[in-house]
């Protein structure tokens, strides 16, 4: 890890653990691009989407990390499911870090087919995982930057 950049948390969903796992390993690569470096001990699993809010919440608050990394999947099927878990997904982690002041980056992909997904969590530049971590580390910064100000 830099010297700027605090510890951070990685917690990817374990629901869909194809595509979850392609956005793990995107996280982690654009991390380790960047110098920072994850311990076996800042990574975690939540069940689904919907418990990412929860788990994410209790690791800002813990003290131990100034981000937490939110990975997941949720595709679109028959019912109404998937835009309850999305909604609540995406709410719940901008209250968490609201609630916390901890930059919790929303890497949770929410799309209407798997070859949508397949395509975002693949190892490419276009990895959403990847994009989540960036959002992470360069929100800590500018936070850094409002405190020095």
């Amino acid at each position: 890890m830099t010297t700027d950049t605090p510890r951070l948390a990685l917690v990817i969903s374990r629901f869909n653990p194809e595509i979850t796992g392609g956005l793990r390993d995107g996280a982690q690569a654009w991390l380790a691009e960047h110098g920072i470096t994850l311990q076996e001990a800042d990574v975690f699993e939540s069940p689904g989407a919907f418990e990412l809010p929860l788990i994410a919440q209790a690791l800002a608050r813990s003290g131990r990390f100034g981000g937490v990394i939110c990975l997941g999947c949720v595709i679109k099927g028959d019912t109404a499911h998937f835009e309850f878990i999305s909604l609540g997904a995406s709410i719940g982690l901008m209250q968490a870090s609201l609630a916390t002041q901890v930059p919790i980056s929303f890497g949770i992909l929410t799309t209407y087919t798997e070859e949508q997904a397949v395509a975002r969590s693949g190892n490419d530049a276009h990895n959403k995982g990847r994009e989540a971590a960036a959002a992470c580390v360069e929100s800590i910064a500018v936070l850094q930057a409002i405190q020095v100000s």
